[in-house]
């Protein structure tokens, strides 16, 4: 067992633990930790607690001191430094006709690497790219290629719903989202419908699947023979929120509700 605390660097980022050393730390402390990129200013997201071993990445870096004053002077003015690097790069990508959308642009905190995201169809050959900003802002630089809904999760925006992406939000990771989530929840299939900005499928679509799974398992599904109290007949849909289903009934043809408690099926 080892003794944590959970920072992160992005909101809705990832949390790293770091061995807060002698600090009594807590929630909303921003600190100064060392990374494999160089020295960070992160937030304190979750206070000290004892964690099993298998769950830390090594090595645990234990966390340097608490931000000062000059520390947030010092990101204010990444920021913009970091909106300049922008506009020299989108520039920079014209000038040498690349097929490739510059997304956003992060100095890391001591000035020892400057990251250029950006979103492309394919492979992007952007080594003459590179020189030219290593000769304007001479530090490091990397340029990551990211998916789009990485993109999303920067970019941010409003969804559907009217509420700020989930990604962008309070998702920290992405997770499998498939086309059979949408049909198990008797959504609609439009593609507009169950889609993100992202172009992707929405991640809110397996938010309550598994209730869905669930209540599937000991309910009639469509096209099985059942009894009901107003005769036999084919279940034609089951409504998961109504916790009901479709019957047509054999005699009559017509199609009638009923709960799915009242509903036995035929062997």
């Amino acid at each position: 067992m080892s003794r944590v605390v959970g920072v992160r660097f992005r909101r809705a980022g990832k949390i790293y633990f770091f061995d807060p050393g002698n600090l009594e730390l807590k929630f909303g402390h921003r600190v100064i930790v060392e990374t494999s990129r160089g020295l960070e200013l992160g937030e304190v997201v979750q206070e000290s607690k004892e964690v099993d071993d298998h769950e830390i990445v090594p090595p645990l870096r234990v966390v340097r001191r608490l931000a000062t004053e000059a520390d947030f002077k010092q990101l204010n003015d990444n920021r913009k430094k970091e909106a300049e690097a922008l506009i020299v790069c989108q520039e920079k990508i014209e000038k040498h006709h690349l097929d490739m959308k510059l997304v956003d642009v992060e100095y890391t905190f001591d000035h020892n690497k400057l990251i250029f995201y950006f979103t492309a169809e394919g492979r992007v050959d952007f080594r003459e790219l590179v020189k030219d900003l290593a000769a304007v802002f001479r530090t490091r630089i990397e340029l990551r290629q990211i998916g789009v809904r990485d993109e999303a999760k920067m970019l941010g925006g409003m969804g559907p719903c009217g509420r700020g992406l989930c990604c962008s939000t309070f998702l920290e990771d992405f997770e499998p989202v498939s086309i059979r989530m949408a049909k198990d929840q008797n959504l609609s299939l439009n593609p507009t419908k169950i889609s993100g900005i992202c172009g992707r499928l929405m991640c809110c679509l397996r938010y309550e699947i598994e209730h869905y799974e669930f209540a599937r398992e000991d309910s009639p599904s469509p096209g099985d023979q059942v009894m009901t109290s107003q005769g036999d007949g084919r279940v034609i849909s089951y409504n998961y929120v109504k916790k009901s289903v479709l019957v047509k009934l054999t005699d009559s043809s017509k199609q009638q509700e009923f709960p799915v408690e009242e509903v036995d099926r035929k062997t």
